[in-house]
């Protein structure tokens, strides 16, 4: 029996200080994988700069139809001067739509392309969950398969709580409950077609519950609620380095990925701490 643990971090590319965390997190952290948006500002930073000093660490696709700028000519996703413009919601309703999910592959071709143009990738996800979304996700294990990319994130979150009563007095872990209930049942349906195409994808994921408010103590506690003798649990995390004074919950995450305690409680626990390449071996 193995358990495998993969803490990775999302935005990879989006600015020199998530680009700074991936480097340090790797280096002198935890930080074992990172998703790489193409889209992003620091994009040909992080690919030229960065990824060449993480020799082992796991890179994916970041795919983002939901912040910043498009990469190709995708009306139906965007405004006139090619700014993503659909919330999280608008795109279930459109996800019915033939022509939207057209554009949709048009955009995430172009994305994929991109990424492995620079660099290897052995997964893929996306910004704010967005290839969640049931006939969005068909698409993804289409290119995945295509691409020869290995590993697609599903997001089925085993609920757990720790002891801060700041944490659940905030509004946003409410909002965070009901995202945890839509991306359960959107992975229930979604796990089959990742079994019927020979991809692989991790049995938990750590984060949902605590968007914006990721800590140690998060992962600790999220890892400790998981009793399955053999899985593979994700957790992700979106980690920013800033060359200011300037805190939040990205600098907080970033900490937490420097943190050497957490590295000796995973492994007390029972869990390994992997990449997507070794995990899926």
């Amino acid at each position: 029996m193995s358990k495998k643990f993969i803490l990775n971090a999302d935005d990879f590319g989006m600015s020199q200080a998530f680009n700074r965390a991936v480097l340090k997190g790797y280096q002198k952290g935890i930080l074992t994988s990172a998703s790489i948006c193409a889209n992003g500002e620091a994009f040909e930073n992080a690919v030229s700069e960065i990824i060449p000093q993480c020799p082992n660490l796991s890179v994916g696709v970041h795919l983002n139809i939901i912040e910043g700028k498009s990469l190709t000519d995708v009306a139906l996703l965007t405004d006139n001067d090619g700014n993503f413009n659909n919330g999280y919601l608008a795109l279930i309703m459109k996800s019915y739509n033939k022509k939207f999910l057209a554009q949709v592959e048009q955009e995430f071709r172009a994305q994929i392309e991109t990424v492995i143009s620079k660099t290897k990738v052995d997964h893929i996800d996306s910004h704010v969950h967005t290839h969640a979304i049931p006939n969005i996700f068909k698409i993804v294990v289409k290119l995945a398969k295509e691409y020869n990319i290995p590993y697609i994130r599903t997001q089925f979150e085993h609920p757990y709580m720790i002891p801060s009563i700041k944490k659940h007095l905030k509004p946003a872990y409410y909002v965070n409950l009901i995202k945890i209930a839509l991306l359960n049942t959107f992975t229930i349906i979604n796990k089959p077609l990742v079994k019927v195409n020979d991809l692989k994808t991790n049995d938990y994921l750590i984060g949902v519950g605590y968007t914006g408010m990721m800590s140690d103590r998060t992962i600790a506690y999220g890892l400790r609620s998981l009793k399955k003798k053999d899985c593979l649990a994700e957790a992700l995390i979106h980690p920013c380095d800033y060359d200011d004074s300037k805190i939040d919950h990205h600098t907080m995450e970033f900490e937490l990925t420097q943190n050497e305690d957490l590295r000796v409680f995973i492994g007390q626990i029972g869990f390994e701490l992997s990449n997507h390449t070794n995990a899926i071996l």
